[in-house]
């Protein structure tokens, strides 16, 4: 991977003495405790910690950089599946664990271990590559574009116009409070039901359903039992799920001012969701609702008589797509329309760079490098934004961020690649 000029002034700059390289068994402490020094966190490993992520993580694809036998850099990748749009799921590389200790930045050390993650994950066949960015700047250098977004919503309950003797669905329906032993088995089958239907979402494995039910934990996320509440049809089907929390605080005069805050909730359908949103909108002595971290168009807002009671109070970028694979990432998922696209694709590194036509209808596309004039020429970074359906091809021509060879190409890519309804990452990682 070719570096940018700056980058490549920082990499002049490094130390012969720095050791960038994979990370052993016997190093996994002290790389653990650069990875919370580099998230301001207590630099401190409990051997609970050290077990429990060690038994989790591929030391082949962990890398460290070490100065006089400290750590003092991080990087890790692990391997992820990523639903696309017409629900397939994609083999991906997911970036995590990135940290460079403030004694050592600008040195290029993020530099030389994303070109080595980045080239591996290539040569092992992942059709792309992801991460959730603590910093904006920083991924766009190296191929990563902002795929989908994220909001939250706080609901003010008393004035949602629900009716506060709610007592269940009216669907036929039913609302039950499980235990987290319950969730560790129903909620996977749930999950992978729930997952080709969302567009950006990422797999969870065992140990995600570990540690969010308590069975597992970490010094960084210490564990405290949340409510479950699971939606079950009219005919008995689990159909939805939600975890949410509540503090306990009261007025002078006694009058509750409970936050219930929401840990995740999804469901199958719009019946699920609105069950489960109007049920916790209607917990006794709660006064606001904190929704998490949501698509920005949920239906929650306009699932309550009033949406106003909702109000949002977070939005912004979170999960980032980094194409290795052009022809692969573009045959996986389908397209809204019928139509022809020749992309000239951009990439420093060149991992993904090449001229790319793409014939696509509603039931899929074949993708080939190609000789022929393109209508598009873009960075693969704006092609990972685009990637998902999530952003629009005309506003990045608007800012100079994608280039128009032929009039209109950018309206006819917005009407293949765009979708009805916004990507959406229900997980951090």
């Amino acid at each position: 991977m070719s570096p940018s000029p700056r980058d490549a002034a920082e990499a002049g700059a490094l130390d012969s003495a720095l050791d960038v390289r994979n990370v052993t068994e016997a190093e996994f402490a002290d790389w653990l405790r650069a990875v919370s020094t580099g998230f301001l966190r207590p630099p401190v490993v409990s051997e609970n910690d050290r077990a429990g992520r060690l038994a989790n993580s591929d030391l082949s694809r962990t890398q460290g950089v070490f100065d006089r036998g400290r750590c003092v850099a991080t990087f890790r990748s692990f391997a992820q599946e990523l639903t696309v749009v017409g629900g397939a799921a994609v083999p991906t590389s997911a970036v995590t664990n990135v940290t460079v200790s403030p004694t050592h930045r600008r040195r290029g050390l993020l530099s030389r271990m994303m070109a080595v993650d980045l080239a591996a994950a290539k040569e092992r066949g992942e059709v792309a590559a992801t991460l959730i960015a603590a910093e904006y700047p920083i991924y766009g250098r190296y191929g990563f574009g902002p795929a989908t977004w994220t909001a939250e919503w706080e609901v003010d309950t008393g004035r949602t116009g629900l009716d506060p003797r709610w007592s269940g669905p009216e669907d036929g329906g039913r609302i039950d409070l499980v235990a987290s032993e319950d969730v560790r088995k129903l909620g996977p089958e749930l999950f992978e039901r729930f997952r080709p239907l969302a567009p950006g979402a990422v797999d969870r494995g065992t140990r995600w359903w570990e540690l969010a039910t308590g069975a597992a934990t970490r010094d960084d996320h210490p564990w405290s039992e949340p409510f479950w509440a699971v939606y079950r049809s009219a005919a008995g089907e689990v159909e939805g799920l939600a975890a949410y929390h509540a503090d306990e605080r009261w007025t002078d005069a006694k009058q509750p001012l409970n936050t219930a805050t929401v840990r995740q909730l999804i469901g199958l359908n719009p019946a699920a969701e609105r069950a489960l949103w109007h049920f916790v909108c209607s917990v006794d002595w709660i006064a606001r609702v904190r929704t998490g971290y949501r698509a920005p168009d949920d239906l929650l807002p306009l699932l309550l008589p009033d949406p106003r009671a909702a109000r949002m109070v977070t939005h912004a970028d979170f999960l980032w797509v980094r194409l290795l694979d052009v022809v692969r990432a573009l045959e996986a998922r389908t397209y809204a329309a019928t139509g022809t696209l020749v992309l000239e694709v951009t990439d420093a590194s060149g991992l993904a760079s090449g001229r790319y036509r793409l014939d696509a209808d509603p039931s899929g596309a074949s993708c080939a490098l190609t000789t022929a004039s393109p209508d598009l020429t873009l960075d693969v970074r704006e092609l990972g934004t685009l990637y998902l359906g999530d952003e629009s091809a005309v506003r990045l021509a608007a800012l100079g961020l994608v280039a128009e060879e032929t009039a209109g190409a950018a309206s006819r890519a917005d009407a293949l690649l765009r979708t009805g309804r916004r990507a959406w990452c229900p997980d951090m990682f």
